[in-house]
């Protein structure tokens, strides 16, 4: 736990709670220990739902579908999503859920690895949410960049690693190093591409926020570069 196990109880025990619906998958998927998203990352995402009101959702990352049900769910306007899973054994199980909660018009699920679906989107989303193996984050974060419009918004879960991302590598677990060097990667490539305005947030088991600039403004943050360096 990466922030004081008290203060996190008290947080959420503020929490108004889900749909019945909701409510009732998020219980199935503990006791089938299927990992979903967690109750302050459920809130935040409703914030920003609220806040960017998102007509196009992209998922990275579907399980049994709680979150792409949840944003379905909080998003206060109409909304198309996309969300992607490779694991064949939850596949059905996320169909089921998308189906039994009425939503399954409105959430398209894609099956395979990301790294070969993505390529084959287009189009600008609005809102993009990353919760897949984290070792593919740097990997994705290209397709991710390209696919996203000027504006909109990429969260990514889980980049703080219950505090294990502050450690050295040899520090962690010897099968965990690969993940932690690919996660060090992607949030540096957040917070230093000149594409994105990003803050990495100590929410739930930390979330990588990046908003995509407008092409003026990354004109404008590129001429000052040059015209720095043309400086004697």
């Amino acid at each position: 736990m990466i922030a004081d196990e008290r203060l996190v109880t008290y947080i959420n025990s503020l929490d108004t709670g889900n749909t019945a619906f909701l409510d009732r998958l998020e219980q199935q998927a503990a006791e089938d220990l299927v990992p979903v998203i967690r109750k302050e990352t459920q809130r935040f995402l409703k914030l920003l739902l609220a806040l960017k009101r998102p007509k196009r959702i992209l998922e990275i990352g579907t399980a049994v579908g709680f979150s792409a049900l949840l944003m379905a769910e909080y998003n206060p306007v109409c909304c198309e999503i996309t969300t992607i899973e490779n694991y064949e054994k939850r596949i059905p199980a996320a169909k089921a859920n998308f189906k039994a909660a009425g939503r399954e018009a409105q959430i398209e699920l894609m099956e395979g690895d990301a790294a070969d679906v993505l390529p084959q989107l287009s189009g600008d989303f609005d809102f993009i949410f990353m919760d897949a193996a984290k070792a593919q984050y740097i990997r994705l974060l290209p397709q991710l960049i390209r696919l996203l419009g000027e504006g909109g918004t990429l969260v990514a879960d889980n980049v703080l690693q219950d505090g294990d991302i502050l450690e050295s590598r040899f520090a962690v677990t010897r099968r965990n190093r690969t993940i932690h060097k690919r996660m060090r990667e992607y949030l540096y490539e957040v917070t230093h591409h000149k594409a994105l305005e990003s803050a990495v947030l100590m929410v739930g088991d930390g979330l990588a926020v990046s908003v995509k600039k407008e092409c003026e403004e990354r004109n404008d943050e590129t001429s000052r570069v040059t015209d720095s360096r043309r400086k004697p």
